[in-house]
């Protein structure tokens, strides 16, 4: 295969690397337990949790898990958002020889309902603040066994008692809740101190993770992540973002940014799973949403790596609380989950001194699939060169492989890529080519040094009278319009073309009206690619991580 973007890799940069360098996950982890033992590992709210910390807290919550009679390869889910029990949930269960049914923690007991019957989960770690939504549906689900966390758990005497009061009682944030027979968090660890633990055989092969996708777009299926694709991609990050952290200086622990939900595969493996592996320090965002919070929090830390989504990129830079934090030791802000629009990356870069680096991935990658140079000194508008060991090709409707810069979907094959959705050969045979390439469903186009950039979800695309409007173009235009916060397009049914182009807009400055959006397209859009429909409102709707939900833009005429 052709991969001419093996000429453009940055020095130091290898074209391969090895995903069968561990037997297992468990292995890699508990060789960075064992290295950096004394280091810190996460922050939360003033505590400081240690690789040693996590390793003795994994290892007491495996043996718990393993006094239930659960047996190798059971599912264990975990509904939380960035606290520390979640690293040590996830070590023990791992480490217990069972699978991790990452859950969304917002979900409605509908939602969890079917994530839970489609796992199998036996058991649930579960935040108490979410306990209703699971007292909900679990009669209807497999999930006898519950775990229960409370937000104070890990923080110690007397923080941890304060903090429990303050959320249950001052905030009101625990909603009232009946689930007989869980166990507290921090009793089921003690439990597992006193309980033997037995180190399972775990291979490369075994399922580590199911990752759940596709909820906004239909039913949520399970991408099943072997050991092995969790693995490969951490190393395939790990020597991808190495020229960016030769500028962290020598004996500095290397500090990130954790502001994305680790239940979200971009998180869990490029903030937990890479930080493990590399002894770097994660500062743990309950909340991306409260900025001032997050602001306040980051002022407090110097830190080196800041991956999030470009609505969170966009937010904290017109945030007035922006300046309080220092940003010069930042030497990396990976831009994933979403297109990364220019706006927002030039924004960034005049505030920070550093460039958004944009990524792609899936769930079904585990996630990482290409990125930017790490060394980058500015946005270049593309999703980058593929990671080393990953192949990539565009290919048109029928299969056959498309010219360089002609839009084709975007396939993928590499020691990332999942084994397939869980339980669903159906699904599974609808995404894979006969040669083992994972169909994307996103539109891409290849320049000839190997760069691809996205023009759009194939099914978000909008067919005007014939021609072919990607949204993220439009969006990507209109956001460089001075005064446009951000903005969504999506395609609406028209009875002269078909579709039509229908953009909502958050504005920055309140004056701005319809007919100053409608002359900025004129000049910067051809016109079957203008919006027909304009909109203003006061925010978009968006998932826990930022994905901007253009289904319930469709629905809403």
């Amino acid at each position: 295969m052709n991969k001419p973007w093996l000429q453009h890799y940055p020095e130091g940069v290898p074209h391969e690397i090895d995903p069968d360098q561990y037997p297992s996950l468990v292995a890699l982890l508990e060789e960075s337990f064992q290295k950096f033992r004394d280091r810190a590992a996460y922050k939360f709210m003033g505590k400081t949790v240690t690789f040693g910390d996590v390793d003795d807290l994994s290892r007491a919550f495996a043996a718990y898990l393993q006094s239930l009679g659960l047996e190798k390869g059971d599912r264990i889910a975990i509904m939380m958002p960035n606290v520390p029990q979640y690293p040590v949930a996830v070590a023990g269960i791992l480490r217990a020889g069972y699978v991790v049914v990452n859950v969304n923690p917002l979900y409605t007991p509908r939602e969890l309902e079917h994530q839970l019957k489609d796992s199998g989960a036996k058991a649930i770690v579960i935040l108490e603040n979410f306990a209703r939504t699971l007292q909900e549906c679990q009669a209807h689900t497999p999930t006898k066994k519950v775990v229960l966390a409370a937000m104070g758990d890990l923080l110690g005497f007397p923080k941890g008692l304060i903090v429990n009061y303050v959320v249950r009682s001052v905030k009101k944030l625990v909603p009232a809740f009946e689930l007989p027979g869980a166990v507290r968090f921090n009793d089921a660890i003690a439990q597992g101190r006193r309980a033997p633990f037995r180190k399972p055989e775990i291979r490369a092969d075994d399922i580590a993770v199911l990752q759940y996708t596709g909820g906004t777009t239909g039913v949520s299926k399970g991408a099943v992540l072997l050991h092995r694709n969790i693995i490969a991609n951490l190393l395939q990050s790990e020597a991808w973002n190495l020229p960016a952290m030769k500028k962290v200086p020598p004996g500095e622990q290397p500090v990130t940014i954790c502001a994305l939900p680790l239940y979200h595969i971009f998180a869990f493996t490029v903030n937990m799973m890479l930080s493990l592996r590399m002894g770097g320090c994660n500062v743990l965002i309950p909340n991306p949403r409260d900025l001032p919070a997050v602001l306040k929090e980051l002022s407090q830390h110097k830190f080196h790596s800041f991956p999030a989504v470009n609505t969170l990129f966009n937010a904290l830079a017109h945030h007035p609380d922006f300046n309080k934090v220092d940003w010069s030791h930042l030497s990396i802000s990976v831009g994933g989950g979403m297109a990364v629009q220019q706006a927002t990356a030039k924004v960034w870069l005049e505030k920070t001194g550093c460039p958004i680096c944009e990524g792609y991935g899936l769930s079904e990658t585990s996630p990482s699939v290409t990125c930017n140079p790490t060394d980058s000194k500015a946005y270049t508008g593309t999703i980058g060169l593929p990671l080393p060991s990953t192949e990539v090709k565009l290919l048109d409707d029928e299969g056959h492989e498309v010219p360089i810069g002609t839009p084709g979907e975007l396939c993928v094959r590499g020691p990332q890529v999942m084994a397939g959705y869980w339980q669903r050969p159906d699904e599974t045979a609808k995404v894979m080519t006969a040669d083992g390439f994972f169909r994307t469903g996103d539109i891409a186009t290849m320049d000839e040094r190997g760069y691809f950039k996205i023009v759009d979800r194939k099914k978000d695309m909008i067919l005007v009278s014939g021609f072919n409007v990607y949204p993220n173009e439009i969006e990507d235009v209109v956001t460089q319009m001075d005064g446009i916060l951000e903005c969504a397009a999506v395609g609406v049914p028209d009875e002269k073309s078909g579709e039509a182009v229908k953009l909502v807009i958050v504005r920055e400055n309140p004056n701005i009206t319809e007919a100053d959006v409608r002359a900025y397209c004129e000049q910067h859009l051809t016109g079957y690619k203008r919006p027909k429909i304009i909109e203003f409102r006061k925010e978009l709707p968006k998932t826990p991580v930022g994905k901007i939900l253009r289904r319930e833009l469709r629905d809403k005429k």
